[in-house]
């Protein structure tokens, strides 16, 4: 794992649940978990719902602490970080989470929204925060207008391009993305999955895009980690794991979705320049 932008090891994560009757018993979310991700790689992480992937991504975003094992960043042990320096790691490490509007200010214009990360961290002066927000809307599809409008006038396909603008603004070298495209409609999903590709070649981005749908983590990653019941069971380069799966919780997971290539293709490209 020598080398890796992001290393975790022995990663767990259990939760207190209280019994009806008294007493409680640990639920581990996520168990024994041991992977790396390459400079400029991307690893998926795929299974289904309450198999731990959320919980594992929220570890390496320092939002829930583990209870076993590290999470390292260029090396360094992120939950062993002082408080002073969390600040560095949040400028080189940004999310993406599923649904924009609830990490958005409803109150706050887009062009807010977009400056905010620059004003915490002190970089720039206002003009040249704004042009820097105008520049990454253009550069995400959508109009240096955009940026007067409210969140509620955008549609959902704007929104989470807007999502992908401001984990950017800050030039990190890391992008954690949660299920970005899950609540989209599926011509938007590929629109939006075109975007997040073009932006992490043109940048050089480190990432880890976890999912539970297997045509969208075949499209981003390079590499691909399944999950079931909190631990990884499969995991290997991701033409390898669909061409040959090895678990058979891969396999079932394979199976559910007989024709991945028309996942994308069933309905009109939405314009995300456009008001719908």
């Amino acid at each position: 794992m020598s080398g890796a932008a992001i290393t975790l090891s022995k990663l767990g994560k259990s939760f207190e649940q209280k019994r009806i009757f008294g007493g409680s018993t640990a639920f581990h979310a996520v168990r024994d978990v041991s992977l790396s991700v390459a400079p400029g790689r991307t690893l998926g992480i795929v299974g289904e719902s309450g198999s731990g992937k959320s919980t594992l991504l929220r570890m390496v975003l320092r939002l829930i602490a583990p209870t076993a094992g590290t999470v390292e960043i260029d090396g360094e042990d992120i939950w062993a970080l002082a408080s002073r320096d969390l600040k560095g790691l949040r400028r080189k490490v940004q999310p993406i989470f599923q649904n924009p509007s609830s990490s958005f200010n409803p109150r706050q214009t887009i062009g807010a929204i977009l400056t905010a990360p620059l004003e915490v961290h002190g970089i720039g002066d206002r003009k040249s925060r704004r042009d820097k927000a105008v520049e990454l809307l253009e550069r995400v599809g959508l109009m240096a207008a955009h940026a007067e409008r409210l969140p509620h006038q955008l549609s959902g396909g704007q929104k989470q391009r807007v999502a992908i603008a401001r984990a950017v603004i800050l030039e990190p070298r890391i992008v954690l993305a949660d299920e970005p495209t899950s609540a989209l409609d599926v011509s938007v999903q590929a629109q939006v999955l075109d975007l997040f590709q073009e932006i992490k070649s043109a940048m050089g981005l480190t990432s880890v895009f976890v999912s539970h749908n297997l045509a969208v983590i075949r499209q981003v990653s390079d590499e691909v980690a399944v999950m079931r019941l909190g631990e990884v069971v499969e995991y290997g380069p991701v033409e390898q794991i669909f061409a040959a799966p090895q678990h058979d919780y891969t396999r079932a997971l394979i199976a559910a979705v007989p024709d991945h290539a028309h996942l994308f293709t069933t309905s009109k490209p939405e314009d995300p320049r456009s008001d719908k």
